[in-house]
């Protein structure tokens, strides 16, 4: 199996070299360097599935969701971490058991990122309580927008206290004016204002073209398997329900030689078409060597619907900033694991990939496909996930997070 391109020749600019969680479920204190195709493994129960919701939570406060995506979640002390603040010598060495101590930092859950170009941290915490229904509503305590990989005073460009925003004038002095905001809303949302500060919109926009994918559904009533009205559709919706028209997107506007490519490495003699009736309906067919008519998509099994969807997430027009996978590998026959990881190798020449799996033939695939992945593998340590030390993973980055 041939990869599609090689990821050594990307363009991509404005990549994530950094991503930092703290007191996420598992994530205690988890510090990530990441590449322009990362793939994140690490067997069950190591805090995959707690990477990758931290980074849709991250991506939800561009959205003005963090808040509403935390009580989804059960609340934010459903969602921090649970085990003790330090973890003394007599643990580790395991002649005493883990047991709380008196706490010496404030509480809060702690998500960043960093690149060449830009860094952002925030720091959710509870409030202080008070008579209001709305108590356990988690409050943005700081928040921070800075130049470069790594946060320092003299390259903040926003900087949030509470409920008091300060931001640099093009001088790059501070305002005279600090800037109020509500408690519960992110300055990402609230404060993305281009004549003060350009840099806070900037970012936002960039976080807001994130791209998540998780498991698509392929049951009969499975919306990728339902006959609708097709429009152009240069990005595939979450639930897949616009498949044949993001592939025939592709065919007319996109890369048609890696969709071709993409289905003769799957299944060998075949190809799409997509049958539009007098109606405007599109309709997805197969047509495999050996059979005398197409196959519908409503014929089609899990694994090919499935890996299908996977063709136009991965091969869209309009590429995002980063695009983020979660067990790609789910339903997929083995054999089809190859196909998908050159799949992904293409996708990381337009865009940067992050990838979460539990399947090591995809992870051994990706490491056939490409020479430039960075291969993580988490695993957990006194109930906390850690990176595991192996050959060839990127060292740890510098990272600071703003103090409260």
């Amino acid at each position: 199996m041939r990869a599609l391109v090689s990821v050594a020749t990307a363009t991509v600019g404005c990549m994530l070299t950094t991503l930092a969680v703290q007191n996420y479920r598992s994530l205690r204190d988890l510090v990530l360097p990441l590449a322009q195709l990362t793939v994140v493994t690490g067997a069950n129960g190591s805090g995959k599935s707690n990477l990758y919701r931290a980074l849709r939570l991250l991506a939800d406060a561009a959205r003005s969701g963090a808040v509403a995506a935390l009580a989804r979640e059960g609340g934010l002390p459903s969602t921090l971490w649970a085990g003790p603040e330090t973890i003394g010598r007599a643990v580790r060495e395991g002649s005493a058991p883990p047991q709380g101590t008196v706490r010496t930092k404030s509480v809060g859950l702690r998500l960043g990122f960093a690149g060449d170009e830009f860094g952002y941290a925030l720091d959710l915490g509870m409030p202080v309580p008070d008579k209001s229904a709305f108590n356990r509503d988690p409050e943005f305590k700081r928040e921070c927008l800075w130049s470069g990989p790594v946060m320092r005073k003299a390259a903040l460009l926003a900087d949030r206290d509470g409920p008091v925003v300060r931001t640099r004038d093009q001088d790059g002095a501070w305002g005279r004016e600090p800037h109020r905001i509500a408690v519960t809303d992110s300055m990402l949302t609230s404060f993305a204002d281009p004549r003060v500060s350009p840099e806070v919109l900037v970012v936002r926009e960039r976080i807001r073209s994130w791209r998540f994918y998780d498991h698509f559904r392929t049951d009969a009533d499975a919306p990728a398997r339902q006959v609708r009205v097709g429009t152009r559709t240069p990005v595939l919706d979450h639930d897949g329900g616009d498949l044949a028209a993001a592939l025939q997107t592709i065919e007319e506007i996109g890369d048609r030689d890696a969709l071709h490519t993409a289905v003769e490495n799957a299944f060998p003699g075949s190809r799409l078409s997509v049958r539009v009736g007098e109606d405007g309906r599109f309709e997805l067919q197969l047509h495999q060597y050996g059979l005398l008519r197409p196959l519908s998509v409503a014929e089609l099994s899990d694994g090919t619907l499935r890996y299908l969807l996977w063709v136009a997430a991965l091969l869209s027009p309009r590429p995002p900033e980063l695009l983020v996978l979660n067990e790609p590998e789910t339903s997929l026959h083995p054999s089809l694991l190859p196909a998908l990881a050159a799949l992904i190798a293409t996708a990381a020449e337009r865009t940067q990939v992050v990838v979460v799996s539990h399947a090591r033939e995809l992870v051994r695939s990706v490491e056939a496909a490409t020479d430039d992945a960075n291969l993580m593998e988490l695993e957990k340590e006194f109930g906390a996930t850690v990176l595991a030390e192996r050959p060839g993973v990127l060292d740890r980055p510098t990272w600071h997070w703003p103090k409260r």
